[in-house]
């Protein structure tokens, strides 16, 4: 096996710390044979976002707003069972929890700022549309 490939880097200097996540593993279903029998292979991996200080405040703030739907008491949970072996779904699962927190904490995008369309340019669209409709127009079969 081997030792774990953390800190799973959030953005910038910004990691999941350790002592804080809380790591649960079960039965996982699916292929394995008798070795899926005895061993617990499915992970689920909590983070208690809320109570965090591992984040900066106005990204916990994002968070929490941003996952809302997802947060029981204030804790993110995380499953991965994809895989046969418990370390690489520990590993899935930090990912996976990882990339859900940095898209959670990213900055909102910037607003779209509308410009006006130049004349020339609808007066060109204007123009070339009327050219089509005529050029179909002529495709009709009345001076036959």
């Amino acid at each position: 096996m081997g030792v774990m490939s953390g800190p799973y880097v959030i953005r910038g200097s910004v990691s999941l710390p350790e002592a804080e996540l809380m790591w649960r593993f079960s039965r996982s279903s699916g292929p394995g044979g008798q070795h899926v029998n005895t061993s617990d292979s499915q992970v689920e991996l909590r983070f208690d976002l809320a109570a965090t200080d591992a984040l900066p405040e106005v990204w916990k703030a994002r968070a929490l707003d941003r996952l809302a739907s997802r947060l029981v008491g204030g804790v993110i949970s995380v499953r991965a069972s994809e895989h046969r072996s418990q370390w690489r779904n520990r590993e899935t699962a930090a990912v996976r929890l990882a990339a859900l927190l940095a898209e959670a904490t990213a900055p909102p995008p910037k607003p779209r700022i509308k410009r006006k369309i130049p004349r020339g340019i609808n007066e060109r669209r204007l123009r070339e549309k009327k050219q089509r409709g005529d050029t179909k127009r002529g495709r009709s079969g009345r001076d036959w």
